[in-house]
């Protein structure tokens, strides 16, 4: 369902900022969640698969025995190529086997990016500057912009720019870049099937990484700093789905990391989250680096996500815990989502 862009109206003395969305927010894949503790997608609880790498040929030393006859070292070899098979079929992939580190570790990236503790908001259409200046008065001090990808659904962004960036970043507000980029082949959300994954995942992931940057870099968004690919909702028990988001995440945050950035990614508790949560506890690289959940209708609890153990993204974790929520605040009303961040932000220069 197409989703109503903000517009402008008197309020109070001033001008009221009042986006009316009918319950969607960057994709109708959040709308209508239950009305109990959910999160913003259908639950799974089928876990993604990697296909077994193929496991290695042995061949046993030649026997001194007739051909009807079996040695101890040849029952000892065969014993032991088959355990091997066995393992193989057991273990992730090759590709995905040791977590890469291939282009610096985190821990770099992570030293110069700001970490912010506090509430945030996102909203789909860019905010103008005297709203955000308004909204000073309430309790979030960072916000979250969707600033470029193909499945953007505000596209129109006119107060979107590098001044924009600079200006509420001199405000004090502190910024989370998201990019809406390809879907997983199996999204929920009708108005994002038109931009599935293609054939080639890991190659378009790459792709579209370098675009993120490239955009964010526009707006003065800082190497180091967050850059957040927002997967909506999709079906994880579908494995063949499961396996191609995999593939176009990885290749994403393999791109971005190389780039200088920290690849962050938002999804659905219970579909892109847990599929990230699954494939960090089998040993899978190119992870994201700072995680970011929705589960709507409950309290801000970013550390007591069932999807998520709690020693996983330690201080790289966002909780969008509310959406479509109208709030007016320094006299500009905005229906936006509501966040708890502890997590790096984006530098601003």
């Amino acid at each position: 369902m197409p989703r109503p862009k903000i517009k402008e109206s008197l309020a109070r003395s001033g001008i009221e900022e009042s986006p009316v969305r009918s319950g969607i927010k960057e994709s109708s894949a959040r709308s209508a969640p239950s009305p109990t503790t959910s999160s913003a997608s259908p639950r799974s609880s089928c876990r993604p698969s990697d296909s077994p790498s193929a496991a290695p040929s042995t061949t046993s030393a030649t026997s001194t025995t007739s051909a009807t006859s079996v040695t101890f070292p040849k029952l000892l070899t065969v014993g032991l190529a088959a355990l091997l098979a066995l393992v193989t079929l057991l273990s992730p992939t090759a590709a995905a086997a040791t977590p890469a580190d291939d282009d610096g570790p985190d821990d770099e990236r992570f030293a110069v990016a700001p970490h912010f503790t506090g509430a945030a908001f996102d909203i789909c259409n860019t905010p103008s500057l005297a709203a955000m200046r308004g909204w000073r008065s309430s309790s979030y001090h960072a916000v979250g912009i969707y600033y470029g990808g193909r499945g953007r659904h505000c596209t129109a962004q006119p107060n979107l720019n590098r001044n924009w960036v600079s200006e509420v970043h001199d405000m004090g507000w502190q910024v989370l870049p998201v990019f809406v980029g390809s879907q997983a082949p199996c999204v929920y959300a009708k108005n994002k099937q038109g931009v599935r994954i293609g054939k080639e995942p890991a190659k378009q992931g790459r792709s579209e990484a370098a675009q993120a940057v490239q955009e964010a870099q526009a707006l003065g968004i800082l190497s180091g700093s967050p850059l957040f690919l927002d997967m909506e909702a999709y079906n994880v028990g579908n494995a063949s789905c499961a396996r191609i988001t995999l593939d176009f995440v990885r290749a994403w945050n393999h791109e971005v990391r190389g780039r200088g950035y920290l690849p962050g990614f938002y999804s659905s508790a219970d579909s892109g989250v847990r599929q990230m949560e699954q494939a960090r506890q089998s040993g899978v690289g190119d992870l994201p680096a700072v995680i970011w959940f929705a589960r709507w209708h409950t309290e801000a609890a970013v550390y007591e996500e069932e999807s998520l153990r709690e020693d996983a993204w330690h201080h790289s974790r966002i909780h969008q815990y509310a959406g479509d929520v109208t709030e007016t605040h320094g006299g500009y009303r905005m229906a936006v989502d509501r966040n708890q961040v502890d997590a790096p932000v984006a530098r601003i220069g």
